[in-house]
């Protein structure tokens, strides 16, 4: 051995990569988010629930003239796959079950966005029995179009101020859906009965998306965990089960 030649150096700690503390964590996440919120704006599908007469604005949005898909915002068949829900009109009590079913259906986050006076208030329907007044009682709401029924131009203009929120990272209406599902469960039943329930676990949704609070559970999502037993593609409704498969016959 030459005096040029350097010696190894043996030690007996394994070489490890330096772990990051939680500010470096926290300032990644933040970066990651920030940069997630700016490519969702940008890319938003459309779910339209044409319950009323707002779906009568939606082709002339979509259409040549106004293009809201040049923006980002594309229809969407299904609501799996959708960010934003629409509801474009008046809502009767039955109808209002298979919104928060869809809504239910859709990956977080989630936006919903109402259409005309009729989900604000009822619109001409504010003093009938069977429709429901404000939708943001049942199922989160992040902007309203006034109006009965709103011009493209309105419809376009939420678009992109809802666009501008998500980007901003403030559009976090549904958040409210699980830290206080107890009370969105309670003001369901109080509409559909003690026995609704949906097949989608939303308080095991708020855990693993990490939105747990002292809203998340209570009296009402007791009730679900009596019900553990229920068939899953079952949802009480307002009439007998007679008629559902089988044709009255005279």
């Amino acid at each position: 051995m030459t005096g040029s030649e350097k010696v190894p150096v043996v030690t007996d700690q394994p070489e490890t990569c330096r772990v990051a503390d939680a500010e470096e964590k926290s300032l990644l996440r933040k970066v990651m988010d920030n940069f997630a919120d700016h490519c969702r704006s940008r890319s938003l599908f459309v779910l339209h629930y044409c319950t009323g007469c707002g779906a009568i604005e939606l082709p002339p949005t979509i259409t040549s003239r106004f293009d809201m898909e040049r923006v980002g915002v594309s229809p969407m068949v299904t609501p799996r796959q959708a960010d934003l829900l629409l509801i474009t009109g008046y809502l009767s009590v039955k109808t209002l079950k298979r919104v928060i079913l869809s809504y239910e259906q859709m990956q977080a986050p989630k936006y919903v966005v109402g259409f005309g006076s009729c989900t604000i208030n009822g619109g001409m329907y504010w003093n009938s029995y069977a429709t429901v007044k404000r939708l943001d009682q049942y199922i989160p709401v992040d902007s309203y179009i006034a109006g009965c029924m709103p011009r493209p131009e309105a419809i376009q203009q939420v678009f992109l101020d809802l666009m501008a929120k998500i980007d901003a990272g403030k559009a976090t209406a549904w958040q409210d859906y699980y830290l206080n599902y107890d009370a969105y469960l309670g003001r369901q039943m109080n509409l559909f009965g003690q026995d609704w329930h949906t097949p989608t676990d939303v308080v095991a949704e708020a855990k693993h998306y990490g939105y747990v609070g002292n809203g998340t559970t209570g009296e009402h999502t007791a009730l679900l965990d009596q019900r553990a037993t229920w068939s899953l593609d079952t949802v009480p409704e307002l009439y007998p089960a007679r008629g559902r498969n089988e044709r009255s016959r005279p």
